[in-house]
C-alpha cells in the first residue's frame, strides 16, 4: 500500500496522522503498528484542546482522565479509544445507561410509569387484534353493549367469589374493571399469570364500568421475528456470577476453563472451537461484594473489595487478548442495586479498565457483535436477572413447572411483556422520566441473563435465551431459598449456525 492509499484509508475512518509520522513513512512501507500517532477529538470529554494519541501515550491520556476524577469522560474515553483504534472487535454498545445523579420526586415516578406505558402502548398497537383500541374513558362513556378493545396497566387483580379473575386496568383517561370468565379455559389458564403493573390489551365486550374479556393480548414478540445466522464462523460464551472472594469460589473449575479458551487442554476439535471463540459475556456478580447480606465475611476467603476485583481482573488478564470480554454488573457488585445499574466506574472497580479486551456496559445492556460487510451483526440484550426472585415467587406457571430451575420460563415471561421487571416491587429502581431502561423495545437476537445460578438454553419466537451458570458451590442461603445451582457450566453460542452447547468445567 502506498503512503497516498494509506493515508486515504485512515481519512475514511476518520483518522489523522501525526505530520512526524507521515514524515516516516516511505512510499512502500506499512504503518508501523507502534507508530500509530493520531489526533482524536475530545471536545465530548470536556478537555480543551486535542490529544495526541499513540498506544504508550494512550496510559498517560488515561491517567489524566483519572485525575480529573471524572468517570463519565473517564469511561466514554475508553469506549472512543477502543471503537476508534480497535475497530475489529466487532463490538458495539447500542444501550447501555450512565448514572444520573439527581433528587428524585414523587412526579419523576409517574413520568416514569407514563414512557412505559406509552413505549407498550406502541407496541400493542401493531397487533391487528388492537387496531380499533377505544380509551377506557370513551368506553366508560358507552351504554350499548358492543365490542371494544382497550389498552390498560394492570392496577388491581383478585379472585371473585365464583371463581372467575376480577382486574383493574387504567390508562391516562381512567380505569375500568375487566373480567375473565373461567368459563373460557385457555383465556383464564393465561390471564391467572398476569401481573400487577404489565400493560396488556384486551378485547372484548363492555357492560356497565366492565369490560368482559374475549382475550388479553400481550406486547410480546411477533411470530414473524426472523431468525438471522451469520457467514462468518465464531463463537460467544456466557458466565455469570463468579462471586470471586467468596469461600465458595470454584477457583479450580475457573483455571479448567481458562486453559481450555488458552487452547491447553481439550482434544483437537475442543480446541479448534476454543481458537475461535471471539466473545465472552460476562453477566455480572463479579464478586461476593462485602455486606450485601447479613454476617457475609464468615462466608468470604477475601474481606476486602478492592482485593476481590484485584483478584477478578487477574484472572481475566489469564483469558486470550483476542477475546473481547463485554461485562456489565449483578446485584452484589460494588453499585447501587437500584436497576438500571450504571457501568463499573467507582473507585472499587477501576482496576477493571486496564483489560484492554473489555467493553464495560450496565445492567441490563444491548450488545451488537459480529457485524460484517453484508451482516448486521447480533443484538444481545443482557440482564443479570435480580428480578427473578419476584417472578419464581409469584407466578404460579413458573412456581409450578420448576422456579428457580426453570431460568426458561423466566425469560420467556419476561419477554412476552416486553419488560425486565413489569411489576412496581420486583426490583429496586431509579425512575427515569423520558424512557423506561427495562423496556424491551427493539428485538433482541439473543437474551442473556445470570443470577440464579443455573444454566439454560431455549429459544422463544426466534430468540435465544442464556441463562449462564456460576462458579460458586451452593451456599446455606441458597439452599433456604431452594435454589439448586449447576455451576461450572459455560453455554456456547456458534454466530454461524446459532447452535448452543454447554460447557462442563467442574468435576
Amino acid at each position: 500500500m502506498s503512503k497516498k492509499e494509506l493515508i486515504e484509508k485512515l481519512l475514511e475512518r476518520g483518522l489523522l496522522l501525526a505530520p512526524d509520522v507521515i514524515d516516516r513513512i516511505s512510499e512502500e512501507t506499512p504503518l508501523p503498528k507502534d507508530e500509530k500517532l493520531l489526533y482524536l477529538n475530545t471536545d465530548l470529554l470536556d478537555l480543551s484542546k486535542k490529544i495526541e494519541v499513540n498506544w504508550e501515550e494512550f496510559e498517560k491520556a488515561r491517567a489524566l482522565l483519572e485525575k480529573k476524577n471524572d468517570s463519565r469522560a473517564y469511561n466514554r474515553f475508553l469506549n472512543y479509544i477502543s471503537e476508534e483504534l480497535e475497530p475489529e472487535k466487532k463490538v458495539k454498545v447500542m444501550k447501555s445507561y450512565e448514572e444520573i445523579s439527581s433528587k428524585k420526586e414523587v412526579r419523576d415516578f409517574t413520568l416514569h410509569f407514563n414512557v412505559r406505558f406509552n413505549a407498550l402502548q406502541k407496541i400493542l398497537y401493531n397487533r391487528d387484534e388492537l387496531k380499533g383500541t377505544t380509551s377506557i374513558s370513551r368506553v366508560l362513556a358507552k351504554r350499548d353493549r358492543e365490542r371494544v378493545s382497550i389498552i390498560g396497566m394492570v392496577k388491581e387483580k383478585r379472585q371473585t367469589k365464583k371463581g372467575n379473575l376480577m382486574f383493574t386496568v387504567e390508562d391516562p383517561t381512567g380505569e375500568i374493571k375487566v373480567l375473565v370468565n373461567q368459563n373460557k379455559p385457555d383465556l383464564f389458564l393465561e390471564a391467572k399469570d398476569i401481573v400487577l403493573d404489565e400493560v396488556i390489551g384486551i378485547s372484548g365486550v363492555n357492560g356497565e364500568n366492565i369490560v368482559f374479556a374475549n382475550n388479553v393480548l400481550w406486547p410480546d414478540i411477533p411470530m414473524t421475528n426472523q431468525l438471522k445466522r451469520s457467514d462468518e464462523e465464531g463463537y460467544a460464551l456466557f458466565i455469570s456470577d463468579l462471586h470471586v472472594g467468596s469461600k465458595d469460589f470454584l477457583g479450580k473449575d475457573f483455571d479448567r476453563f481458562i486453559q481450555w479458551l488458552n487452547q491447553e487442554t481439550g482434544n483437537e476439535r475442543q480446541k479448534a472451537i476454543a481458537s475461535k471463540v471471539k466473545y465472552l459475556f460476562i453477566l455480572g456478580d463479579l464478586v461476593a461484594g462485602v455486606g450485601v447480606y447479613p454476617n457475609q465475611e464468615e462466608d468470604l476467603t477475601i474481606t476486602d473489595l478492592y482485593d476481590q476485583y484485584n483478584e477478578f481482573v487477574d484472572l481475566c488478564k489469564k483469558i486470550p487478548k483476542n477475546i473481547q470480554m463485554i461485562i456489565c454488573p449483578g446485584n452484589h457488585d460494588a453499585l447501587r442495586v437500584a436497576e438500571p445499574q450504571p457501568p463499573f466506574t467507582n473507585e472499587f472497580t477501576k482496576c477493571l479498565h486496564t483489560l484492554p479486551n473489555t467493553t464495560i456496559v450496565s445492567n441490563p445492556a444491548v450488545i451488537n457483535i459480529h457485524t460484517s460487510d453484508d451482516f448486521p451483526g447480533y443484538n444481545i440484550l443482557l440482564y443479570h436477572g435480580y428480578s427473578f426472585d419476584y417472578y419464581v415467587a409469584n407466578v404460579d406457571s413458573i412456581r409450578n413447572q420448576g422456579g428457580y430451575d426453570r431460568a426458561d420460563l423466566i425469560m420467556k415471561f419476561l419477554l412476552k411483556r416486553r419488560h425486565l421487571a413489569p411489576t412496581h416491587t420486583s426490583t429496586q429502581y431509579v425512575p427515569y422520566t423520558d424512557k423506561d431502561p427495562l423496556v424491551v423495545e427493539e428485538i433482541p437476537d439473543i437474551f442473556a441473563t445470570g443470577h440464579i445460578h443455573k444454566a439454560a438454553v431455549s429459544k422463544y419466537k426466534n430468540v435465544t435465551l442464556i441463562a449462564a451458570s456460576c462458579w460458586e458451590g451452593r451456599t446455606d442461603f441458597q439452599e433456604k431459598v431452594g435454589h439448586h445451582p449447576e455451576p461450572s457450566r459455560v453455554p456456547l453460542v456458534n454466530l454461524q449456525t446459532r447452535e448452543v452447547k454447554i460447557l462442563r468445567f467442574g468435576k
